[in-house]
């Protein structure tokens, strides 16, 4: 259930970090690529082979492929809980960010196996109204640090548009 789980919680912070910083001087929409990478703690139920559960709490940073560019030096931080029973894994998330201009979002992520789709519920400044499509490519999962614990990075290309 854990690396099921884990792939999800993956994809969700992948998908949350897509909104996490723009620089001023950047086009109202273009695209992105740029790596996020995070850390994060996890608290399970195994209530059997085939059933368990989990919640987990996630921090990360972003960093653009270009210096200065999209989404670079933005951090976040994500909440969320999954299960998989019978070989079905889904959950919830979700995930708040900022970047270095003090702006903000909030996004709401539904989980069904290894997809996640996300859903910006509200933003400040920048990221008010904005919308943004694209991919996610798991750089992980690496070893963990610690017992109850999850790193991974994911590299994220796409578009995006500002309001």
């Amino acid at each position: 259930m854990t690396s099921n789980f884990t792939r999800a919680a993956t994809a969700a912070a992948a998908a949350c970090c897509v909104l996490s910083a723009f620089a001023a001087d950047l086009p109202r929409e273009g695209r992105y690529d740029f790596t996020s990478c995070y850390s994060g703690v996890s608290t399970p139920i195994q209530f059997s082979k085939t059933h368990s559960a989990n919640t987990y709490e996630q921090t990360g940073t972003s960093r653009s492929a270009s210096p200065g560019g999209l989404f670079d030096k933005s951090t976040f931080r994500c909440l969320g809980i999954g299960q998989s029973f019978d070989g079905k894994t889904a959950g919830t998330t979700v995930c708040e960010g900022v970047d270095s201009d003090g702006d903000k979002y909030l996004s709401h992520f539904v989980i069904e196996g290894s997809n996640a789709h996300r859903t910006v519920v509200a933003g400040t400044g920048k990221y008010e109204g904005i919308v943004v499509s694209g991919t996610t490519e798991p750089l992980g999962p690496f070893p963990a640090v610690k017992p109850g614990t999850y790193q991974n990075c994911v590299r994220q290309i796409g578009t995006y548009k500002m309001k």
